[in-house]
């Protein structure tokens, strides 16, 4: 299997890959992991992969361009073949998943790391700053991931734990292949406790247990449980995929009602059971009857 890692600190993945399981199955040739510059594959001088959001707001988004040439360099004749049928996303029951990982994608679970661990490649892209232009989960990831309700710097920390996850899932990269059989989340085990050394907090846990948010919206906005909105940078149109028009209005009112309603829309699709916990006003109840009906058949 062969992990490829985009990320701007391409040093931070020195120490997590060289020890335990990790480095046996890369020892051994179970595993294949490479760890790629995101900047090496910009077009400017300054080496530019993030700009302002449109629309305003505080902190910086990861532009889109670096990361689809990133991508479509790596993949090559399997990427490009999507892109002459006009998709950028790999078709379904592709051997290979790009993970955009994100505080505000679908929860990593063990049984996400069962899934990968029948892929031969994942792409990982690591996400900074403010967050990363919505056209790269819309086109080119196959999936949103986060690795739970928090906040992390960036995405290089989810991406050793997702390697380190899947890689003890890989047959022959365990001494004793009974020991994933048996311990938390496996399918065997009867008892589902919680994550970070797995534990997984329940949905009112996961509601009460944080600690209060700030003014800054880099991932549940308002610290009521709800996923961060989409966000946009420069370039305005990019491969035919346009800003969505009120970013660029300038009309502040709209921008807010826009941004709170694609962040409960967010919510709804990516994780559903945490909008039983947040504090809704009788706006977002509106916005999101509004969703539902357009999501109707």
């Amino acid at each position: 299997m062969q992990f490829d890692i985009l990320t701007i600190f391409p040093e931070f993945f020195e120490g997590p890959l060289d020890h335990g399981i990790v480095r046996r199955a890369r020892e051994t040739g179970l595993l294949d992991v490479r760890v790629h510059d995101l900047r090496e594959f910009t077009r400017d001088r300054h080496r530019t992969v993030d700009d302002r959001p449109f629309g305003g707001g505080e902190g910086m988004v990861l532009k889109p361009d670096p990361l689809f040439d990133a991508v479509e360099s790596l993949l090559g004749d399997e990427e490009g073949a999507q892109r002459e049928a006009g998709n950028s996303r790999l078709a379904a029951g592709s051997a290979t998943a790009i993970v955009l990982l994100s505080a505000s994608g679908k929860l990593f679970r063990q049984e996400t790391a069962r899934r990968y661990a029948g892929l031969e490649r994942i792409v990982l892209l690591c996400g900074r700053y403010e967050g990363v232009d919505e056209r790269v989960a819309e086109h080119l990831a196959t999936e949103e991931i986060a690795v739970g309700d928090f906040v992390l710097s960036g995405g290089e920390l989810p991406a050793a734990m997702i390697v380190d996850a899947v890689t003890r899932l890989l047959p022959g990269a365990l001494g004793n292949e009974a020991s994933a059989m048996h311990e938390s989340f496996s399918i065997e085990s009867s008892s589902q406790s919680s994550v970070v050394s797995g534990q997984q907090p329940g949905p009112a846990e996961r509601a009460t247990g944080s600690e209060p948010r700030d003014t800054r919206h880099d991932a549940q906005v308002t610290g009521h449980g709800i996923l961060d909105w989409p966000h946009y940078t420069r370039p305005a149109e990019f491969r035919g995929w346009p800003v969505p028009e009120v970013l660029v209005g300038g009309n502040h009112e709209l921008i807010r009602r826009w941004r709170r309603r694609m962040a409960l829309a967010k919510t709804l699709r990516n994780r559903p059971e945490l909008l039983a916990a947040a504090a809704l006003s009788d706006e977002d109840r509106r916005l999101l009857d509004e969703f539902r009906r357009e999501e109707q058949p």
